[in-house]
């Protein structure tokens, strides 16, 4: 197992796992992932349905806290700072970790306001206009939206709704960006522009994407992770990491058979 402990300098760094066990309730979703994410680059994570990819998204910004029954063990290091310790606030650490879903989800609000109202309940003082602006242009729609500010931000396209969550999550200024299957619900002519978008991104962000397309993986990301799922004896299935790596690496010349098989369509 490729953990890439040693090949990152900590100050390059964004995100640290480390003996990291998930479960939901008495189930075991994921089982001692040590990972490091570096900073400013696209990580992807691909593998089977069921191999905890989303799981292990979610920790990182503590989403899952809102599931009754998970429980983590182990450690998330942000900033060098344990996202579980006891005097952590998962608000604040969501507002520095955003989350992009896997369908859009605009506010019932307009375009503007999609922007502006996670900005005004961080107590953004400065000048909103030029928030939105900037925040609609790094993700790549000022342009389209520009003269559309007061319609419903569910009136545009799929693909646009997708970029106005993106602008919506750059808005509030984090410092990493994670992704959830972000083009699963989009046409191939969308899917490209946020492709796009992602690497671009990356020059102010740390992205983290989970994708089941690893012709994405190959083309937006720097590192991938290859998750894969173990049975036990009662039909659990917990997921595991089995390599990742430089992404160039991943897909032209993988260590593990698995990770061999997973690529080429064996499985998954």
């Amino acid at each position: 197992m490729n953990t890439q402990t040693s090949t990152v300098n900590n100050s390059e760094i964004a995100l640290r796992t480390e003996a990291l066990n998930a479960y939901y309730g008495s189930f075991l979703a994921l089982k001692d992932i040590y990972m490091n994410i570096p900073r400013n680059q696209v990580t992807a994570f691909i593998g089977p349905s069921g191999c905890g990819k989303s799981t292990l998204l979610r920790c990182f910004n503590r989403l899952n806290d809102l599931i009754e029954v998970f429980r983590l063990e182990g450690q998330v290091l942000y900033n060098g700072q344990n996202l579980y310790g006891s005097k952590v606030d998962p608000v604040e650490i969501r507002r520095k970790i955003g989350m992009v879903f896997q369908k859009p989800n605009p506010f019932p609000k307009s375009i503007y306001e999609n922007i502006a109202f996670g900005a005004r309940i961080n107590g953004y003082k400065g000048d909103m206009d030029e928030l939105v602006e900037n925040s609609l242009k790094g993700a790549a729609l000022w342009n389209e939206v520009k003269d559309k500010l007061k319609q419903s931000g569910l009136s545009i396209s799929g693909g646009q709704q997708q970029r106005l969550c993106i602008a919506r999550a750059i808005a509030v200024q984090p410092n990493i960006i994670l992704m959830d299957e972000p083009c699963s619900a989009l046409d191939p002519k969308s899917t490209l522009q946020v492709e796009e978008l992602i690497k671009e991104l990356k020059e102010q962000f740390t992205v983290v994407i989970v994708t089941h397309n690893m012709q994405q993986a190959s083309r937006v990301s720097d590192m991938t992770a290859f998750f894969n799922v173990r049975v036990g004896e009662k039909g659990g299935r917990t997921g595991y990491l089995v390599e990742y790596e430089q992404t160039e690496s991943i897909f032209q010349n993988p260590q593990q058979e698995d990770t061999k098989e997973y690529i080429s369509g064996k499985f998954g």
